[in-house]
């Protein structure tokens, strides 16, 4: 399932392959970030994105590339813990093909619902961790063409094209804050900019509950690490054994911070409060690292993701 890892011209190519079905999110200057960290930060809007999350970048490319490589094919199976199943299924929609996501129960609704109303046949199992194993189960069984949510050449190379963006329209960046879960977005993120600015800082925001990234690169390999409940449910579950995005993160990102649950928390009020947008955990992990004092960063120029908004009301209600 791990396949290649993705080059630049990988990302470069997906970036005009994707044109016609995402949107070039706005890069949005924060002044409070700014002013409390003494460097100049930019925000880029995936919270804006179509789908409400960056995972259809990689959603779209590689049912794209896949439809190029392989026309018989007329279905594709994944595990997700919500955006990427979301993501998958409004890809495969618009171009004609059927969706198996394997699921946590703890999949937030606003993602569950409408990958229902776009016909997903949607396989629950209790954790991620569960949901990952019955989808690699799944394929072994059926056949079935699996579509990692971040261990996949195709997938991590659509979100990297978020990044080719965010120095079109500011290239004078030079650190790159990244939320963190299986890896995919910070890998893309990270190969462009190594590729495109001069001794860049990259940086990856996990969270402590789910300090993944963290026990791997401790152990030198990936290992499997005890998952908390966190409000970071995007971020949260243990990546594939072989998961290509281990070595990429290993080799091109500067750092990996774990983020405590109340920075997450008071990251999302702040963001909403501060900012007025709306974003869900996952998405806050990167701000929070900042609010907990975990890197200093003055006098660089930061562009920090905020990976997507799909919380549920209920939830950013309890802790907004």
């Amino acid at each position: 399932m791990s396949g290649p890892g993705p080059t630049i011209r990988d990302i470069q190519e997906a970036a005009v392959r994707i044109r016609p079905h995402v949107w070039h999110t706005p890069l949005q200057p924060s002044r409070w970030l700014s002013s409390l960290t003494g460097a100049k930060v930019w925000l880029k809007l995936e919270n804006v994105q179509a789908t409400g999350s960056f995972k259809i970048r990689g959603a779209f490319n590689a049912l794209l590339r896949l439809r190029e490589s392989r026309p018989d094919v007329t279905s594709v199976t994944t595990a997700s813990a919500g955006n990427h199943g979301l993501a998958l299924t409004t890809a495969a929609a618009a171009l004609g093909l059927k969706v198996r996501v394997h699921l946590p129960s703890t999949a937030p609704a606003a993602k569950r619902s409408v990958m229902q109303e776009l016909g997903a046949d949607i396989v629950e199992a209790p954790t991620y961790d569960q949901a990952e194993d019955n989808a690699r189960a799944d394929v072994a069984r059926s056949g079935a063409i699996f579509v990692s949510a971040y261990s996949h050449t195709d997938v991590i190379a659509g979100a990297g094209t978020a990044a080719l963006e965010m120095i079109a329209d500011e290239p004078s960046l030079d650190t790159f804050l990244v939320p963190l879960g299986g890896g995919g977005l910070l890998a893309g993120t990270a190969l462009v900019a190594k590729s495109r600015v001069q001794d860049p800082l990259v940086l990856g925001a996990e969270a402590s509950a789910s300090p993944v990234f963290t026990g791997a690169l401790a152990a030198g390999h990936p290992v499997t690490v005890p998952v908390a409940p966190t409000i970071a449910d995007g971020l949260a579950g243990n990546m594939e054994p072989d998961s290509q995005t281990f070595g990429l993160v290993r080799d091109l990102v500067d750092r990996v911070i774990a983020v405590q649950e109340s920075a997450i928390v008071q990251a999302l009020q702040e963001i909403a409060s501060r900012e007025r947008l709306i974003v869900e955990g996952a998405s806050a992990t990167a701000v929070g690292a900042l609010l907990a004092g975990a890197v200093r960063l003055k006098d660089r120029r930061v562009g920090i993701i905020l990976s997507g908004r799909n919380i549920d009301w209920t939830v950013f209600r309890a802790h907004a």
